[in-house]
C-alpha cells in the first residue's frame, strides 16, 4: 500500500491544487481516459471545492483514439506532463508497439522530478519500457501477465490483484479496475470521507482493496439468491461489535467454508479482510469528523486497540492514525 514520501506528488502543486495529467497517444483507449476524467476532472460542487487541476495532454494535435473510435483535438502539447504532479500515462491494446520516445522521455522526466505515475491496465507496458518500475511492483490485465513478465523480468509482476500502490508509482489491472485505483487515489490525497462522496456520484463501490481478485468466479447466482449483500448490510451496521467469521456464517445460515467460498466467488476477498477493511474505512471517517481520542475510534469502529488501530492503519494506508489526522481531521480542512 502507500508508503510515506517525501516525493512532490504528496503535496499540492504551486497552484495550490494537485495536477493530474493524462497523455493521449495513438490508440489509447477511451474507456480508461473516461475513467481519468471522470475521477480527476469533474468538478464536485456538493464537495465544494476542486480537488484537482486535470488536463489532457498529446504529442501529436491530433490523436486517433482505439480502432479509430474518434480523434481526439483541442489538448495541450506534450509539455504538459512536465507540470503534472500526478501522470497518468497511456493505455493502450497494443502491447507489442514501442511508445513513442517523446512519451517514455516525458514519463522519465516526470519521474526524475518526483511525480507521481499511474498507469492503467496496458498502462504499466508504457512505465516499464520508460525503465521506471525496474525492480519495482506492478500489475496489469491477467491476460497479459505472461508477456509482461517475459519482456519485463526485472518487475515483479503481481497477478490477479485489482492494482498496486508502490508509493510514488501505481498501476490498476483491467479497465474498471481504474476505477478502484482512482478512488483509492482521492483516499489516499483527501481522505476516505471525500472519497466517498466521489465514489456517490459514480455509483461505484466506495472501496475495494487492491489486492482483491481481478475477476469473480460467478458474479451471478446460477439458481438460488445466494447474494453477499443481506449479510454484508448487517455487519456494517454492527462493525464496533465483536464480529467473527464464524458470526457471520451463522447469520447468512451457511457453514463458515460456504461463506469464504461465496466471499471468494463474489468479491474475490475473504471474510477477515472484508471486515478489516470497513472497519479501518470507518475509524478513517471518525478521523476525520473530529474523534481524536484513539482508544475511542478503535472501540468504535471494532478494531479493539489503540495499538491495533496504529498497526492496521500504517499497514493499509501507509501513515499513522496522527498523520492521517493532520492530513484529513477538521484542523486541516
Amino acid at each position: 500500500m502507500a508508503q510515506e514520501s517525501s516525493h512532490a506528488a504528496d503535496t499540492a502543486s504551486a497552484s495550490g491544487v494537485h495536477r493530474v495529467v493524462v497523455i493521449v497517444d495513438e490508440n489509447s483507449n477511451p474507456f480508461e481516459l473516461g475513467c481519468a476524467t471522470e475521477v480527476f476532472g469533474l468538478r464536485r460542487p456538493e464537495i465544494g471545492r476542486d480537488l484537482y487541476d486535470f488536463r489532457l495532454c498529446s504529442p501529436e494535435p491530433r490523436t486517433l483514439m482505439r480502432d479509430g473510435f474518434f480523434t481526439l483535438t483541442g489538448v495541450a502539447g506534450l509539455e504538459a506532463a512536465d507540470t503534472a504532479d500526478t501522470l497518468i500515462v497511456p493505455n493502450r491494446p497494443d502491447i507489442e508497439v514501442p511508445r513513442r520516445p517523446a512519451v517514455l522521455d516525458a514519463v522519465r522526466r516526470a519521474h526524475f522530478r518526483g511525480a507521481r505515475l499511474v498507469g492503467f491496465c496496458s498502462g504499466a507496458f508504457t512505465l516499464a519500457e520508460a525503465g521506471v518500475l525496474d525492480g519495482r511492483r506492478a500489475t496489469a490485465h491477467w491476460q497479459w501477465a505472461d508477456s509482461f513478465r517475459a519482456r519485463f523480468p526485472a518487475v515483479r509482476m503481481e497477478e490477479d490483484v485489482l492494482f498496486v500502490d508502490d508509493g510514488d508509482i501505481l498501476t490498476a489491472a483491467g479497465s474498471a479496475a481504474a476505477l478502484d485505483l482512482g478512488l483509492h487515489l482521492v483516499r489516499r490525497d483527501h481522505g476516505a470521507e471525500i472519497a466517498n462522496a466521489v465514489s456517490r456520484r459514480l455509483v461505484f463501490a466506495a472501496h475495494r482493496d487492491g489486492g482483491q481478485r481481478q475477476f469473480v468466479e460467478r458474479p451471478m447466482p446460477d439458481l438460488r439468491d445466494e447474494s453477499l449483500a443481506p449479510v454484508l448490510a448487517w455487519a456494517q451496521e454492527r462493525l464496533d461489535s465483536p464480529l467473527t467469521v464464524s458470526g457471520l456464517a451463522e447469520r447468512a445460515a451457511v457453514s463458515p467454508a460456504t461463506l469464504h467460498r461465496r466471499f471468494r466467488a463474489q468479491l474475490g476477498t475473504t471474510p477477515l479482510a472484508w471486515l478489516t477493511g470497513e472497519r479501518l474505512a470507518l475509524a478513517c471517517r471518525l478521523i476525520e469528523r473530529g474523534e481524536s481520542r484513539f482508544e475511542v475510534v478503535a472501540r468504535r469502529s471494532g478494531l479493539g486497540t489503540a495499538a491495533n488501530l496504529r498497526t492496521l492503519m500504517r499497514r493499509e494506508t501507509g501513515i499513522t492514525p496522527s498523520a492521517y489526522r493532520r492530513r484529513f481531521g477538521p484542523e486541516a480542512s
